[in-house]
């Protein structure tokens, strides 16, 4: 099976003869029932798939649809003039890329057209491109966006140029307001919905079906998608990894599913991580690797987000909040949900509120070990090698060599520059003790600056008391005065009571204890 990986043009795909989910039907009932929409969805989601499918749909050409759902809904098959701007694969760093970009594309629809470019405003100039190729054809236009936030999301953290960009864009899309006359379908895709910068408020006629259990799966794969299109991948991939066909499927929807675009929706794959993963069989982070959240990992040390919420599905936020990114700066969530790192895991219809978590564990690793590397001493120690050396010390019952590997973590003298010590500590150990857990059983709790944990292997259980300020042995005695290790005394497994101080002014653990 050819996996189409990269390949975001659908007359490529088809041509080549990749593996193509069918979206046909999708785009049909778009086209027969509405005329502007936007789409709000991750990144390597399939947007861009999605809107060059449309290209080749309103350019009529049907050879390329054939034994797809849509060969037998659409009757006519006009060829539409279509207008498809890409604001994806340029670093938008300077006042006067959004203009070149904007130029270049519109020299190329004006040198289609026959147009002599009578101004510099690229508006001005979007409005003769409609109303030419509409006046030349005798047909409406369709006019299809990709990534329209691109120069805005490159800039969330540079005010001055974002607003730039706000408003140079605001200008460009209302156009498709004024020209309405001339125009069959618009169609918008982006990562974001911004409400507070909005470049919409010229174009308020937009129906936005992001959040629309009908287009749930207008991207991404979902499990009858698997079964259907993928199940000898499914079989190679188990046989290469030594799993049952069973086994596959439930690791493959540990690691990529679970995305939800609305209370009711059906949870999507990631198709991205999917194809890579068939490709080379191998499990791997394959998505969040082609690009780090760094400006949202930022926000949420700059906000001092409680950040130990986020794997416990505790985020909470109204309707209003999730469909649109308004002070971000302040809440970072809402952008964390567009962009893929959080997704819908329950809702309560009596308030309207939306409970968030991590998707899958290809991103809940990810934001974790990325997050280490923000409140721990570890730049030059991955978030890997440290679990990996961790997890080898916990599960042989070595716990002075556990806590010798954590004691030098923190002692590295590039952590004396940290910020609010006694917080980056327990979010650290919060971090190291939430990656472990994929491996071992943990157990915390958070409250009044100190961190409870509980690890629990196949033949060891630590209780661990960690104290700010504080001393090891005061720390054992609260794991003895509140009875922390009694529900194990029956256990037959070995039973280790740790006792660890951490110092604010020093930065550091200044001394540890087990028994």
């Amino acid at each position: 099976m050819l996996y189409p990986i990269g390949i975001q043009n659908f007359e490529d795909l088809r041509r080549g003869g990749y593996v193509y989910i069918d979206k046909t039907g999708k785009i049909y009932d778009l086209f027969s029932t509405g005329k502007y929409y936007f789409l709000s969805r991750p990144r390597r989601f399939g947007k861009s798939l999605l809107v060059s499918t449309m290209e080749a749909y309103f350019e009529g050409k049907r050879e390329l649809f054939e034994g797809l759902a849509i060969e037998k809904l659409e009757k006519d098959w006009t060829r539409y003039p279509v207008l498809h701007l890409d604001l994806s694969g340029v670093a938008y760093d300077r006042k006067d890329v959004l203009i070149k970009v904007l130029d270049q594309k519109l020299s190329e629809w004006e040198g289609q057209y026959g147009i002599s470019a009578a101004s510099d405003v690229p508006g001005l100039r979007f409005q003769k491109v409609i109303s030419t190729a509409y006046g030349t054809t005798g047909r409406q236009v369709v006019i299809l966006i990709d990534e329209y936030d691109k120069p805005i999301i490159d800039n969330l953290d540079n005010p001055e140029l974002q607003e730039y960009y706000r408003s140079t864009l605001q200008g460009f899309y209302g156009v498709m307001k004024a020209k309405d006359e001339c125009i069959r379908f618009g169609f918008l895709t982006g990562v974001t919905k911004i409400g507070k910068l909005s470049v919409f408020s010229g174009l308020n006629n937009l129906r936005d079906i992001s959040m629309l259990p009908r287009y749930s799966d207008i991207c991404g794969i979902s499990e009858t998608d698997l079964h259907e299109y993928f199940p000898d991948s499914v079989r190679e991939l188990a046989e290469a990894n030594g799993l049952t066909e069973d086994e596959c499927y439930r690791k493959l929807a540990d690691m990529y599913d679970g995305y939800h675009f609305s209370e009711d929706s059906v949870g999507m794959y990631n198709p991205f991580s999917l194809l890579n993963t068939f490709a080379g069989q191998k499990f791997h982070d394959y998505w969040f690797e082609t690009g780090t959240p760094t400006f949202l990992v930022k926000l949420l040390k700059q906000t001092g987000y409680d950040i130990s919420r986020l794997s416990e599905d505790e985020v909470e936020i109204d309707t209003a909040m999730i469909s649109g990114v308004n002070d971000y700066v302040n809440d970072p969530i809402p952008v964390m949900y567009q962009s893929g790192y959080l997704t819908i895991k329950g809702y309560d219809g009596m308030f309207g509120v939306y409970r968030l978590g991590f998707p899958n564990m290809e991103v809940k690793q990810g934001f974790m070990k990325m997050l280490l590397n923000v409140y721990s001493p570890s730049p030059e120690q991955s978030g890997s090698v440290l679990v990996s050396k961790l997890y080898r010390a916990v599960t042989g019952g070595r716990p002075e060599d556990m806590m010798k590997i954590l004691e030098a973590l923190f002692a590295r003298a590039n952590y004396q520059i940290q910020g609010d010590a006694e917080k980056d500590f327990q979010y650290a150990m919060y971090i190291i003790f939430e990656l472990l857990g994929e491996y071992v059983q943990t157990e915390k709790q958070t409250s009044n600056g100190r961190i409870d944990i509980l690890l629990q292997t196949k033949d060891y259980i630590y209780v661990m008391e960690l104290k700010v300020d504080g001393t090891a042995d005061e720390a054992l005695e609260q794991i003895e005065e509140k009875g922390y290790a009694k529900p194990f005394a029956a256990d037959p497994r070995k039973l280790c009571k740790i006792g660890v101080s951490f110092s604010s002014s020093t930065r550091r653990i200044e001394e540890w204890k087990i028994i």
